[in-house]
């Protein structure tokens, strides 16, 4: 498993991918990094982050469909 603290750090020994993967994974709580490769060299790296809100509890009874004003 991954730990975001050896992250933390930029490593000189790193190529850029390898730093720029650290970098999308760094604070990531939820969500996934994508590495897209052709012929064998990473073109592209995506950040995708999840944010859940909570939710309201569930109202008892039937909805009011009269505006809110």
């Amino acid at each position: 498993m991954l730990n975001n603290d050896s992250f933390s750090q930029p490593d000189p020994a790193r190529s850029t991918w390898e730093q720029r993967v650290a970098a999308a994974l760094r604070g990531l709580r939820y969500g996934s990094v994508e590495i897209v490769v052709h012929d064998g060299r990473v073109v592209q790296i995506e950040r995708r982050e999840k944010w859940r809100m909570d939710q309201e509890p569930a109202r008892s009874g039937p909805r009011s469909t009269t505006p809110v004003s």
